[in-house]
Order: structure tokens, then sequence, then C-alpha cells
């Protein structure tokens, strides 16, 4: 490589600023197409602010439209959990009864076993009839006694609690007093 000199350089920097002209010629706009060139990019500029609003319109849309799917199949999602908690809590009741009821009827009969079976139950029974039989007895004797009363009061009527009185016909009847006066001193 040899080295230039300083005329030969500036040679080939005028040669060089020569070709950037030219091509600059050969590529700018004359005033015509400049102004073209202007509306056509004005145009674009006037869509692109009026399709920003309606971008960004759409996009809330989008977005709103999102949210609200969201709720819905959160709400869904919450609602089928819950039904399955529900149906599986059921299953586990029912199975819980089910196991409670064999566990009483196992007890039923070892307490049976136990406690000799049909002697405790016919003594259970007879007990029951006893105590039928003493209370219908309860119920029948006041009735008895009501009607031994009725068929004669002269007799019974101090025993009941009742006071002989005499009316002002002359006609004799058995008080009982319901409410009874203090006694006075």
């Amino acid at each position: 490589m040899s080295v230039k000199d300083p005329f030969e350089i500036l040679a080939d920097e005028i040669t060089l600023i020569r070709r950037q002209i030219d091509q600059l010629q050969r590529t700018s706009l004359d005033r015509k197409e400049a102004e073209k060139l202007n509306a056509v990019v004005a145009q674009g500029l006037d869509r692109m602010a009026k399709v920003g609003p309606a971008v960004q319109q759409r996009i809330e849309q989008s977005l709103a439209t999102a949210a609200l799917d969201l709720r819905q199949h959160t709400t869904y999602a919450a609602t089928e959990g819950a039904k399955k908690a529900i149906r599986e809590a059921q299953l586990e009741s029912i199975k819980a009864a089910g196991d409670i009821r064999k566990a009483a009827g196992e007890a039923r009969r070892e307490a049976w076993r136990w406690f000799g079976g049909f002697w405790v139950w016919l003594a259970s029974v007879g007990a029951a009839f006893f105590a039928l039989g003493l209370l219908t007895m309860f119920l029948l004797q006041g009735r008895a006694d009501a009607h031994k009363f009725g068929q004669s009061p002269r007799v019974f009527c101090k025993s009941a609690g009742g006071t002989i009185v005499t009316n002002t016909d002359g006609y004799r009847f058995c008080g009982v007093w319901i409410d009874k006066l203090p006694e006075q001193e």
C-alpha cells in the first residue's frame, strides 16, 4: 500500500461527494412528489389517530368480556366445587349412619345375649302390663268412688270433704267448697 499525497486524498473526497450528490438527485423528490408524500403521511397519521381510540375501546371491551368470563367461570367452578363437597359429605354421612346402625344392632344382640334375652323381654313386658294395670285401677277407682258418692251422698259427704247444708226451701244437699275461706280467730 502506498502513501497518498494530500492532493490525491482531496481528489478522492471530491469524487465521493460528486457520487453522493448524483445519488441524492436521483432519489430526491420534486415539489409535487414531496406534497403527495406529505398528504399520504398526513392521511396515515389521521387514520392512526382515529384507529388509536378504536383500538383502545376494543381492548377495553375485550378486557371487560374476559373479566365477565372469568367471573362466570369462577362462579361455576365454586358452585361445582360446593356441589361436589356436599355430595361427598352426604355420602360420608350415609356411610357413618350405616356404620352406627350396624354397631347398634351388634350392641343390641350382645346385650340380648348378656342379659338373658327371652327372660329380659318377658320381665319387661310383664312390668309394662303391671304398670298399665295400676294406671287403669287408679282411673277406675276414682270413677267408682264418684259413682258411690252419687248413690249415697249423705253417707259420703263428710268423708269427701263436703258439708251438709239446708237451703231456704228446707232441702238438704252436700256442698263441697272449692275455695276455702281463711279461718278466722
